[in-house]
C-alpha cells in the first residue's frame, strides 16, 4: 500500500494512546510524530510543517477543565490558522471539545476511539489540508496573472519589410516549443512579440508568466522563480508557488535576462536544464513544462566576451533568435503608429476628433527615437493633454534632438565616426557616469573603456 506523503503531529500525555495512534497512522502516512509535552509544539512546528496536529484536551494530572487544550489550540493557530487540529477528548469532554472547534479546531475523536473511526477522522482532516494548499497555490497563480492582465497591450501595428520578417519568423517557430531569445533596444516591443508568438502556440489556452529580471533583486530571486515554503524566510507568512510553477504547461516570458548576475544565471540555467525547480526552503523536486521566451536590450555576445554573461546559458534559451529593428529603421510605421495611439489617447481624455497635420507627421518621421516605440506613444499622450486646438501641430512636440532628412544626408556616412560621436552624446547626457552611458549604448563598461581609448575619449 502506497503511504500518503503527509506529517501528522499526535501530543497525548498517555503514551498508550501515542503508541497507538502510531501504529494506525504510520501504516497510511510518511511520517508521524508523537509527543507527551505540548510545551514543545511551538518548536515543533517551526521546524518543519505539519498536515494534520491531533491534541488532547487535558494534560496535567486530574485536569479535566479543557483549558490546557483550548490554549494549545490558540497558540497553534497564532502560528498556522490553516493547520487542521482534531480534539482528542474524553466523553465528558464533548461540549466543551464542541465549543472548542468555535475556536478553530476542525473536528473530535472521543477516546476509547475506534482505529477506522479514527483514522477517518485524520484522513478528512488531511485531504482538507492539502486542499487549502492548492487553493493557496492557484490563489499565487491568479495574483500573478492578475498582475499581467492589468497591463494594456495594443496589437503589433506595421507595414515595414523590416517587422514583415519578424512576423515570418514568429509564423514558424509558434507552432514549436523551442525556446526563443528576442533581442532589441528599449521600447522596440519586445513583450508584444512573446505575447504573440504564445498567441499562435501550441499553448494560447494556458498562462502567459512574464518575469521582469531587471526588477528582481538578488535575494528575491529564487523566492520568485522558484517559490518558497513557510517559514523559509523573514516575511515567508504562507508557502507560495513561483513564477516557473504558475506558468506549468504554459509560456514564461523571463524580460531583461541581461540583468542577471553570473550566481543568478547559474541558478536559472540549472533549473532549464533539469526541467525541474526546488522551493526555497523546500528540498522537494518540482517537474516543470514551459515554453521559454526570454528578451533583453543588453549586447549578450560582447557580454560572454567579458565574462558578464554564460555562454552555455545563451545556447540554452536562444534556439531561435528574433532581433527586433529599431523604429528609426522602420519610419514607415510612424505614420501608423502615431495615428493609433491619437485615437486612443483621443477617446482616453474625451478629444475625440482630433487629428494629426502633414506637417507634424514630416516632424515625427524625421526624428531619430531613441526611445523607440514607447517614446514615441509617450510624445502623442502628452500632445493630446495638452493640445488646445482640433489638430496635433510640430509645436505640440519638443523633440530633444529633431533630425531632418535634410540633415541627415550631409552626415558622415563612416561607421567609426558614428560610433565616436554616439559614445560622446552618450558621456555627455550621463554627465561622465560612464556605467549609466555603457548601459545606454547597449555595452559593457569594458568595451566601452576599449572604445574610449580606441577613439581617444
Amino acid at each position: 500500500m502506497t503511504k500518503l506523503p503527509g506529517k501528522i503531529l499526535v501530543v497525548d500525555d498517555d503514551r498508550d494512546i501515542l503508541f497507538t495512534a502510531r501504529m494506525v497512522l504510520k501504516q497510511h502516512f510518511t511520517s508521524v510524530r508523537t509527543e507527551v509535552n505540548p510545551t514543545f509544539i511551538p518548536e515543533l512546528l517551526a521546524k518543519e510543517p505539519y498536515d494534520v496536529v491531533v491534541l488532547d484536551m487535558n494534560f496535567s494530572m486530574g485536569a479535566t477543565s479543557g483549558q490546557e487544550g483550548l490554549h494549545w489550540l490558540k497558540e497553534i493557530n497564532k502560528i498556522d490558522t490553516t493547520l487542521p487540529v482534531i480534539l482528542n477528548t474524553a466523553y465528558g469532554d464533548i461540549k466543551l471539545a464542541v465549543e472548542a472547534m468555535k475556536e478553530g479546531a476542525i473536528d473530535f475523536v472521543v477516546k476509547p476511539w475506534e482505529n477506522e473511526k479514527f483514522l477517518a477522522t485524520v484522513m478528512t482532516a488531511y485531504k482538507l489540508r492539502r486542499s487549502s494548499q492548492q487553493v493557496a497555490n492557484l490563489k499565487s497563480t491568479q495574483q500573478i496573472l492578475s498582475k499581467d492582465l492589468d497591463q494594456q497591450f495594443s496589437e503589433i501595428i506595421s507595414q515595414s519589410e523590416a517587422m514583415e520578417q519578424v512576423f515570418n519568423t514568429i509564423r514558424k517557430v509558434a507552432q514549436t516549443d523551442a525556446n526563443v531569445l528576442i533581442l532589441g533596444e528599449n521600447g522596440t516591443g519586445k513583450e508584444l512579440i512573446a505575447r504573440a508568438i504564445h498567441r499562435q502556440s501550441l499553448r494560447h489556452d494556458q498562462t502567459f508568466i512574464k518575469v521582469d529580471l531587471g526588477a528582481i533583486s538578488e535575494t528575491l530571486f529564487e523566492s520568485e522563480l522558484f517559490g518558497h515554503t513557510k517559514g523559509s524566510f523573514t516575511d515567508a507568512k504562507e508557502d507560495r508557488a513561483g513564477r516557473f510553477e504558475a506558468a506549468h504547461e504554459g509560456t514564461l516570458f523571463l524580460d531583461e535576462i541581461g540583468n542577471l548576475s553570473l550566481p543568478l544565471q547559474a541558478k536559472l540555467l540549472t533549473a532549464l536544464q533539469n526541467r525541474q525547480i526546488t522551493r526555497l526552503g523546500s528540498n522537494k523536486a518540482i517537474p516543470i513544462d514551459i515554453r521559454l521566451i526570454c528578451a533583453t536590450n543588453m549586447p549578450l555576445y560582447e557580454m560572454i566576451e567579458e565574462s558578464q554573461f554564460r555562454q552555455d546559458l545563451l545556447y540554452r534559451v536562444n534556439t531561435v533568435e528574433i532581433r527586433l529593428p529599431a523604429l528609426r529603421e522602420r519610419t514607415e510605421d510612424i505614420a501608423l503608429l502615431a495615428e493609433h495611439y491619437l485615437q486612443v489617447y483621443a477617446k482616453k481624455y474625451q478629444k475625440e476628433g482630433l487629428k494629426i497635420t502633414k506637417e507634424t507627421l514630416k516632424k515625427l518621421e524625421g526624428y531619430h527615437w531613441p526611445g523607440n516605440i514607447r517614446e514615441l506613444q509617450h510624445a502623442i499622450e502628452r500632445a493630446v493633454i495638452l493640445s488646445e486646438g482640433y489638430a496635433l501641430q510640430p509645436d505640440d512636440f519638443v523633440l530633444t534632438t529633431p533630425v531632418s532628412k535634410n540633415e541627415k544626408s550631409h552626415e558622415t556616412l563612416n561607421m567609426e565616426e558614428i560610433e565616436k560621436k554616439t559614445i560622446e552624446e552618450a558621456i555627455r547626457k550621463h554627465e561622465g557616469n560612464l556605467s549609466h552611458a555603457a548601459k545606454a549604448l547597449g555595452m559593457g563598461r569594458t568595451t566601452l573603456y576599449r572604445k574610449m581609448k580606441k577613439y581617444g575619449l
